[in-house]
């Protein structure tokens, strides 16, 4: 077996191991007797099998006890059966959001008869446990500037009617939804009709959009409950889920615009953003980037193995949509295989052909911009708005004032905005092969208050009212240091802001330059 790190026995038997190996335990120094796993094999052993949920729940726990320093596991609730929903959280400081660490989240087994995800999760615990007691500068480095936290089950319950019937069955149902019969994966708020409303009104946003009441009145079960107050609690930045059924990465919309047209392609404002994603897992994994049409997801092949959601197939109430209309999350459906519950034979290869691709995925999250908003005085400015030019999805900062932004390669016009605060407009530029988010820092200048006095020339028009958040929308023009809009001098000359936009570079911003 090509994995030296991890202790691997040829043979397992009647407590005896044949040609066992162990690097880790000069690290440990021996083992306690109530560290050791009820089997007697030592806590660096990845079992590549099927988990129970008592199984899984004790491996993340003593994963996370094992490296305390950079682990921890924590509950977002409870299944309807009363299950806990348990996260093993990594970084440099559990528990703690770290200033401008993106923080990102895996979900598996959201679909309880779906279970390599749920496999994969558990598998990769354990290795970043390891790899990062050995030293490894990339698994290192990943945990000190990550925060992530992986979610083997989301859907315990129905993962347990799955299993009942055994592994490699054929049923393409049993165990998908959980104990109230409800499809996670359809249960959450449909933001992306309103998203649909809302884009064909100029100036309106289409972005954190609220969960509308009539939602709350219908059957909400808790696992969904959970999540969403998971991600209202931190500020998720990427995140992919993972099923069973087909190879492929899927990305949003996951529904239509026309639903009644099958098979529509159905863009996001950062489709760009979207497909690098989805391409960063697919091009790291084997078989998705292997030519023949004859595997399992080869109908994809001619698109590398990615595709938008609705174009594959479209449906309401995924988690994918609302991570992204009700969030600054990014999130991506992963489609593992073609069986939904493998036999116990076919997980250590799945690894092999999915560990790569997840630590690929994760890593995305460095991609972009990030940075801090502050006022005048060095005060964090929550609930910000970060908006770019030309895509029509801002994102808000946290408590602290940081963000995260993530963006394509190339030069991008990016605005801060407050309410109370005057605009800030920068533009950055993104080479392609840049791997670390670029920083990009804001400080807002507060709006002066009192009467103003329109400028000559003017004095027989009307400045139109000032919009919420500090003036026009963030696809509107740009503010002066007052807060109000400059218009064109009399004389016809040029607008206030052209020595600024002109000096910038060579490379003109065309979409301002007009006069």
């Amino acid at each position: 077996m090509a994995w030296p790190y991890f202790l691997h026995c040829d043979h397992y038997f009647a407590g005896e191991q044949e040609g066992c190996y162990d690097p880790l335990e000069t690290l440990r120094g021996g083992l306690e007797a109530e560290e050791a796993p009820p089997s007697g094999l030592p806590p660096t052993f990845v079992h590549f099998t099927h988990h129970s949920y008592a199984q899984m729940a004790r491996v993340l726990r003593r994963t996370a006890a094992r490296c305390a320093h950079v682990a921890r596991t924590y509950s977002i609730g409870r299944s309807f059966e009363g299950r806990e929903l348990l996260v093993i959280e990594f970084s440099g400081r559990p528990g703690q959001h770290e200033l401008m660490e993106p923080e990102v989240k895996l979900i598996g087994n959201i679909h309880g008869n779906e279970v390599a995800g749920r496999e994969m999760l558990v598998y990769l615990a354990q290795y970043l446990c390891t790899e990062y007691l050995l030293g490894s500068p990339r698994v290192q480095r990943l945990l000190n500037t990550t925060r992530l936290h992986l979610l083997p089950s989301m859907n315990p319950d129905g993962y347990e009617v799955a299993a009942a019937e055994g592994a490699g069955y054929n049923g393409w149902t049993s165990g998908r939804q959980n104990s109230q019969n409800l499809d996670l994966n359809r249960n959450f708020p449909d933001l992306t009709s309103e998203f649909y409303r809302l884009i064909a009104a100029r100036g309106a946003r289409t972005d954190h959009i609220a969960i509308p009441h009539h939602y709350w009145g219908g059957k909400v079960a808790p696992e969904t409950k959970a999540v969403m107050k998971w991600m209202g609690t931190t500020p998720f930045v990427l995140s992919a889920s993972l099923h069973g059924g087909d190879l492929v990465v899927s990305y949003p919309f996951d529904f239509s615009k026309h639903p009644e047209e099958e098979k529509m392609f159905s863009p996001t404002p950062d489709e760009k953003m979207f497909r690098l994603l989805a391409r960063a897992y697919a091009a790291a994994h084997p078989v998705m980037t292997d030519r023949s049409e004859n595997r399992c997801g080869g109908n994809f092949l001619s698109s590398g193995s990615i595709v938008n959601g609705a174009r594959w197939y479209s449906f309401t109430g995924g988690m994918s949509d609302f991570n992204y209309l009700h969030s600054n999350c990014f999130e991506v459906t992963v489609e593992l295989g073609c069986v939904k519950f493998p036999p116990e034979e076919a997980l250590y290869p799945l690894w092999q052909h999915n560990k790569e691709p997840l630590l690929s995925f994760v890593e995305m999250a460095h991609r972009g911009i990030k940075g801090v908003v502050m006022d005048k005085f060095g005060k964090p400015v929550k609930n910000a708005r970060i908006s770019v030019k030309g895509i029509r999805h801002d994102i808000t900062t946290a408590p602290d004032g940081d963000y995260w932004r993530l963006l394509p390669p190339g030069s991008h016009i990016v605005i801060a905005q407050a309410p109370g605060y005057t605009k800030v407009i920068k533009k950055v530029t993104i080479p392609a092969r840049m791997k670390r988010a670029g920083r990009v820092d804001f400080i807002l200048q507060p709006l002066k208050t009192g009467p103003k006095k329109l400028p000559q020339g003017t004095q027989g028009s009307r400045l139109g009212p000032r919009e919420p958040l500090g003036g026009a929308g963030p696809y509107g023009e740009p503010q002066d240091s007052l807060g109000g809009r400059r218009q064109p001098s009399a004389s016809g000359g040029k607008p206030w802001w052209w020595s600024y936009f002109t000096s910038l570079s060579q490379h003109k911003p065309r979409w301002l330059l007009k006069y």
